[in-house]
């Protein structure tokens, strides 16, 4: 496979690149804007749509520009390498996406238009208190009289759950998943900061008005799946972005630092643990390239197996990474304004947000009976006498 970018790929990501190095390059910047409401900058946000990239992956006739999942990846990469706290995931990618998946013509007009534009946020209120990366909803259940849909329960947590418009998924009646578009200031929320910085949701629906996404009563368990897909996929490439930036990181501080009269980066078995964290970087990296291609054919099932595949791996790598990182840079790493501690903590919201490592793992071990047995004594070559 060719993993090698085109030139308008490459024009993509040295943009988005130069626009958020030169706003968070310094990570004081960055621990300056999550300590303050709303977390994140509305300057950058509105920056990022006037260059694209919040539209990309929309379609023309929706307000976008008809990308996929690898120019995506190229933005959300680069998000991860700084770690910036604009919602491009949960907002653009996770929520926009279920729009695009299951909402009608005009509401695709009507959400994903300003979404591009930066001018509204959206979020998918899909976790629910106490069940654990679920495809389905069943805390929040939906009402319907004849005339209007309330929806009532607990969605908990909502990444970028301050946002204008909520994505309110929730059981229906007749049985299966439904998705409502729910005005964010009709429910009952709570906003707090995550350990990575980033900003999280509780939200409370009592009789709270709705509006069916898509067709009414139609079950949309098997769309917000494909999204969510997509949505790991861009997870993967910003978990790749923070990676990179962990590694560069800890390099750089082995070649700085002294002990004993030296550079740390003449202590050989440093060296050592520096080179297995290289090695898992592009162990990482070639799998979710891979991945990437691989949806953006389309197929949802190849996807699904796929994206769990690139997950397994960069659940690993992070911590490998991570806590590595961690190690050879000693006490300093620890505090709260140190880069390498805050990438790490990156790296495991980010494992957790759709489903950590063993949960995918576990995913891809049910489906190994669907597979022929392969007898590796039966496959060998013969000698030839």
């Amino acid at each position: 496979m060719d993993f090698t970018y085109d030139d308008e790929q490459v024009a993509l990501r040295q943009a988005v690149a130069g626009l958020l190095r030169r706003r968070y390059g310094d990570f004081e910047e960055r621990r300056r804007v999550v300590a303050q409401d709303p977390g994140h900058d509305p300057a950058i946000w509105q920056q990022l749509a006037e260059m694209g990239a919040l539209g990309l992956p929309f379609a023309e006739e929706d307000g976008g520009f008809g990308a996929g999942p690898v120019e995506v990846g190229i933005v959300a990469a680069e998000i991860g390498r700084v770690l910036a706290p604009e919602p491009y995931l949960a907002s653009v990618v996770l929520a926009g996406g279920v729009v695009a998946g299951v909402g009608t013509p005009d509401q695709r007009a009507e959400l994903l238009g300003p979404l591009a534009e930066g001018s509204r946020r959206i979020a998918l209120a899909h976790a629910e208190p106490g069940r654990r990366w679920a495809d389905d909803a069943a805390e929040v259940k939906a009402s319907f009289d004849g005339q209007t849909w309330t929806l009532s329960g607990t969605k908990e947590p909502v990444p970028a759950g301050d946002a204008e418009t909520l994505l309110v998924t929730a059981a229906l009646p007749e049985g299966g998943t439904g998705v409502f578009i729910v005005d964010g200031d009709a429910t009952t929320r709570s906003t707090s900061r995550a350990y990575d910085g980033t900003r999280v949701s509780r939200v409370v629906c009592d009789a709270t008005p709705a509006t069916p996404l898509g067709e009414a009563g139609r079950d949309a368990t098997a769309a917000l799946s494909q999204a969510v897909d997509l949505a790991r996929i861009a997870a993967c490439h910003q978990a790749l972005g923070a990676m990179e930036a962990a590694l560069e990181a800890t390099t750089g501080y082995l070649r700085s630092r002294k002990q004993f009269g030296v550079t740390l980066n003449h202590f050989q078995a440093l060296n050592f643990r520096a080179a297995d964290m290289y090695v898992s970087l592009e162990l990482t990296r070639s799998i979710v390239e891979w991945a990437t291609m691989v949806a953006a054919t389309g197929d949802a099932a190849r996807t699904h197996e796929a994206v769990a595949r690139a997950a397994v791996q960069v659940s690993r790598a992070g911590r490998h990474i991570g806590q590595d990182a961690i190690q050879l840079h000693g006490g300093i790493a620890m505090t709260a304004e140190y880069l390498v501690g805050n990438l790490t903590a990156h790296l495991t919201a980010l494992d957790h947000l759709f489903g950590d490592g063993q949960h995918h793992l576990t995913g891809l071990m049910a489906t190994l009976q669907d597979h022929e047995a392969l007898d590796p004594l039966a496959a060998a070559p013969q000698d030839v006498a």
